[in-house]
C-alpha cells in the first residue's frame, strides 16, 4: 500500500499520512460510480435539490473544521480558509437551484412537435489542484452532480485533507454512496486512469497547461469531454487618470493572495509610463506592509508556498533580475518567500513571460492605450485581469481589447460562482460557474414526434 505524508507548508512538519490509490482502487470506484449513476440520475429533481441543499447545511456547519484543515494543509489564511469553505457551501446551494430548471427547448417545425432534453453525461472525473483544493473541487462537482451524474474526485497528492472530508460529509448529508467519491492518489497513476477509463465521460482539470495538453490529447482518444483551467499571466492595467493610491493599495492583494499561487494573480503590472514612478511609490510600503505571518495567526494576510519544490522554483525566477523592493517573510522552518517586486522594460524577460506561480509581481511601464493591450495580450495565456482608470470609455475599451476571459474594471474581482470563469488562449478551455455550468455537464438529446 503507498502512503503519502502530508506537510504544514508553514513549519514543514508532518500532518498526516494519506492512502493513495491505485489502478485498481481507481477502476474499482468507477464501476461503482457508474452503477450509482444508474440511480442518481433518476432521482427526481426537486428531492436531488433537497440533498444538495442539505450538504450544503452539512458543510455549514463544519466551515471552521475544513478551514483549520486547510489552514494546516495547504498554509491558507484563515481568513481565505473560512471564504473557501464557505464558498464550498454557497456553490452547492446555488447549483440545487439546477435540477429543477435544466429545461430544455420546443423548438417550431413542420409536420410535429420537436423537443431537446438535456441528459447527464455518467461519471465525470475531476482532478483538483493543491492552491485552492476546496473551491476548485466545489465549481467541479456541484453543477456535476446537480445535473445528474456521478463524480469521482482525486484531490492533488499534497492537499487531499479537505477534499476527504467534504466526501464525509456528503454521506452524512444523505447523498447515496459512490455519488460522490474523493480518490487521494497520483496524477500519473488516478489522473490518467480518470482520462483512460472508458466509463468517465468526461474530465474536469485545473493545472498547469502542460498537463492539461496532456490531459486533452488523451480525452481525444474516447472523444471525451473536457474541460480545462490552466495557466495565467494576467495584467494589472494602471493608467494615471486612475486613483493611484487606491490602485497601489489593490495592487499586492491581486497578486499576492495565497502567496501568489493562483491562475488569475495579477503578476504583470502595467502603469502608464507618466504615473509610473508615483505608482511605484505608492507601491512600495503597500508591499511592505502586507502582514505574512504563520497562517495560524489570524491577523495573516499571506502565508507560505506549498512546498520546497514549489519555493525553489519561485527564488529561481529572481536571479538575475532587477528587484525593487520587497516584504517581510518569517525565519526558520516552512516555504516561505518574501512578496517581491520587480522593475522591467523588457517583455522578452523569462519572469515577465512565464507564470511564477509565487508571490513575485513585475511592473512595467505603457505609453498608451494602444501599448497597453498590446502588451497585455503579448502572452500564451488569457484568463484575467484589471484596469483601473477614471475613464469609463477607456475601460471598456480595454477590457474589450484583452484577450482574457475574466477582466474587472476598478477592482480586482475575477471569480463569482453566479459568472462564467475560464480563459482565451492556452489558459483553458470551456468554462465554469455561472448559471450555465450544468449544462456542460450534459448532452442535449432533441426529440422530434410526428403529428
Amino acid at each position: 500500500m503507498s502512503t503519502f505524508t502530508v506537510l504544514n507548508p508553514a513549519t514543514a512538519r508532518p500532518v498526516a499520512e494519506v492512502r493513495l490509490a491505485s489502478v485498481e482502487d481507481t477502476d474499482a470506484a468507477v464501476a461503482a460510480a457508474h452503477e450509482a449513476f444508474q440511480t442518481w440520475r433518476s432521482v427526481a429533481p426537486g428531492e436531488r435539490a433537497r440533498l444538495l441543499r442539505r450538504f450544503a447545511a452539512v458543510v455549514e456547519d463544519h466551515i471552521d473544521e475544513l478551514a483549520e484543515l486547510e489552514v494546516r494543509n495547504a498554509g491558507h489564511t484563515w481568513g481565505n480558509a473560512r471564504w473557501e469553505a464557505g464558498n464550498v457551501r454557497d456553490l452547492l446551494n446555488y447549483y440545487s437551484g439546477a435540477p429543477e430548471r435544466l429545461t430544455g427547448k420546443q423548438i417550431p417545425v413542420a409536420g410535429g412537435l420537436d423537443v431537446t432534453f438535456h441528459e447527464p453525461l455518467g461519471v465525470v472525473g475531476i482532478i483538483v489542484p493543491w492552491n485552492f483544493p476546496m473551491p476548485i473541487a466545489a465549481w467541479g462537482f456541484a453543477p456535476a452532480l446537480a445535473a445528474g451524474n456521478t463524480v469521482v474526485l482525486k484531490p492533488a497528492e499534497l492537499t487531499p485533507l479537505t477534499a476527504v472530508r467534504i466526501g464525509e460529509l456528503a454521506l452524512e448529508a444523505g447523498l447515496p454512496e459512490h455519488v460522490l467519491t474523493i480518490l487521494p492518489g497520483a496524477g500519473t497513476v488516478v489522473g490518467e486512469r480518470f482520462v483512460s477509463h472508458p466509463l468517465v465521460r468526461k474530465i474536469v482539470f485545473t493545472g498547469s497547461t502542460a498537463v492539461g495538453r496532456r490531459i486533452m490529447a488523451g480525452c481525444a482518444e474516447q472523444v471525451k469531454h473536457v474541460t480545462l483551467e490552466l495557466g495565467g499571466k494576467s495584467s494589472n492595467i494602471v493608467f494615471a487618470d486612475a486613483d493611484l493610491p487606491a490602485a497601489a493599495a489593490a495592487a499586492p492583494y491581486a497578486v499576492f493572495d495565497n502567496a501568489g499561487q493562483d491562475c488569475c494573480a495579477r503578476s504583470r503590472i502595467l502603469v502608464e509610463r507618466r504615473a509610473y514612478d508615483d505608482f511605484m511609490a505608492l507601491l512600495e510600503p503597500a508591499v511592505r506592509g502586507l502582514r505574512v505571518l504563520d497562517p495560524s495567526d489570524e491577523a495573516s494576510e499571506m502565508g507560505p508556498l506549498i512546498s520546497a519544490g514549489q519555493r525553489t522554483r519561485v527564488t529561481g525566477y529572481l536571479d538575475g533580475v532587477d528587484v525593487a523592493f520587497t516584504g517581510s517573510a518569517p525565519d526558520g522552518d516552512g516555504f516561505w518567500v518574501p512578496p517581491t517586486v520587480v522593475a522591467l522594460e523588457d517583455p522578452s524577460a523569462r519572469i515577465w513571460r512565464e507564470e511564477v506561480f509565487g508571490p513575485v509581481a513585475a511592473v512595467m511601464p505603457f505609453d498608451d492605450e494602444a501599448d497597453a493591450i498590446a502588451k497585455a495580450n503579448d502572452t500564451d495565456y488569457g484568463l484575467s485581469g484589471s484596469i483601473f482608470t477614471r475613464d469609463l470609455g477607456a475601460g471598456l475599451r480595454v477590457a474589450r481589447g484583452v484577450e482574457a476571459g475574466n477582466l474587472s474594471v476598478n477592482s480586482h474581482s475575477s471569480v463569482r460562482y453566479w459568472t462564467p470563469f475560464g480563459g482565451y488562449k492556452q489558459s483553458g478551455l470551456g468554462r465554469e460557474l455561472g448559471p450555465d455550468a450544468p449544462y456542460a455537464f450534459t448532452e442535449e438529446k432533441n426529440v422530434f414526434i410526428a403529428h
